[in-house]
């Protein structure tokens, strides 16, 4: 399983664009094949912070996502939006047991 973490900080004017379109993003993402979750969360020591957890089955479904023009559009309009550089980090993960 593919595991990936990203971050993006909004203007306090673009917050709400911000929340609405990664929002927008992560029910699109959610639908799209190898897609296991995809989750965005408000950061409760920075309102202003949205934070991205998704879990993708392979590389392979990971690499389509990144190549699909909505998700592309969603990156640019985000730039545009951000109060700094957006995060993401992506790891190759396995479940090690169920609590």
């Amino acid at each position: 399983m593919i595991l990936v973490t990203g971050s993006v900080t909004a203007r306090e004017d673009s917050f709400d664009e911000v929340r609405r379109l990664s929002l927008e993003h992560v029910h699109r993402s959610r639908l799209e094949p190898g897609c296991l979750a995809h989750a965005v969360h408000i950061d409760c020591e920075n309102p202003l912070r949205l934070v991205f957890v998704e879990q993708w089955a392979d590389r392979a479904a990971l690499s389509v996502h990144f190549v699909v023009p909505a998700s592309r559009d969603f990156v640019r309009a985000l730039k545009s939006l951000a109060a700094g550089a957006s995060t993401i980090e992506i790891f190759d993960a396995a479940r090690v047991e169920d609590l």
